[in-house]
């Protein structure tokens, strides 16, 4: 049965990963999406016992971090009779999750070989640039801090079928980016956006109060 035509299309949360060397190893597009986020915001103050006059200060953007969890069901592929969802269950999608926590192999490769020449210092690999897509207001860059899986059920082959990924990330900000990293320019961007919702529910908020609808939060 088809869907109400009136109905506005959902959006599809999603995390990506960006490499170079393989632009879609780690694209995690959400089957369904998380039914709540938790976002806290840890400022940045110039601390306790300091002076009088940078008690007000801010040191910049403040830490957020972000959980959720994410639900994987591979019921409707498997009733569709996909192929890579018969033959492999929901590894794949696991596998591209995980992939933000992985440096790439080669990379491993290359400086294991750099080791047995004799290199002393060998620079750790970098992971991918991971971003979290929430939305059109909401693309940030993001660094997973927090990754547990929870593998439900399985076909006979053991491939997982369904799953619960819970995910705690961070929000990389100016302050922890080069000015050459396009994440800066995307979390400058985030913080733009919230300074105009901000205004918006500002002047709204100043009408109800001098309206006598008193409407603070």
């Amino acid at each position: 049965m088809s869907s109400f035509p009136g109905s506005p299309r959902l959006l599809k949360g999603a995390i990506v990963g960006l490499d170079l060397f393989n632009p879609v190893s780690s694209v995690a597009v959400f089957q369904y999406n998380p039914d709540t986020v938790t976002r806290s915001l840890q400022a940045k103050g110039s601390g306790d016992g300091g002076d009088r006059s940078e008690a007000m200060r801010l040191q910049g953007a403040p830490i957020e971090t972000i959980k959720m969890e994410v639900e994987i069901d591979a019921t409707d592929q498997l009733e569709a009779a996909d192929g890579i969802t018969t033959a492999l269950g929901i590894h794949p999608q696991l596998a591209a999750l995980e992939m933000l926590v992985y440096p790439k192999s080669a990379l491993v490769i290359a400086n294991a070989i750099l080791t047995g020449l004799g290199y002393m210092e060998v620079v750790p690999p970098i992971g991918p640039f991971t971003l979290l897509v929430w939305g059109l207001t909401r693309v940030v860059p993001v660094r997973l801090t927090d990754f547990s899986i929870t593998e439900e059920a399985f076909d006979q082959s053991l491939n997982p079928i369904r799953a619960k990924v819970s995910l705690g990330l961070r929000v990389l900000s100016y302050d922890d980016l080069s000015i050459k990293n396009p994440g800066y320019y995307l979390f400058l961007t985030y913080q733009i956006t919230k300074e105009a919702f901000a205004s918006i529910g500002s002047v709204r908020n100043l009408k109800a109060v001098f309206g006598g609808d008193v409407k603070l939060f």
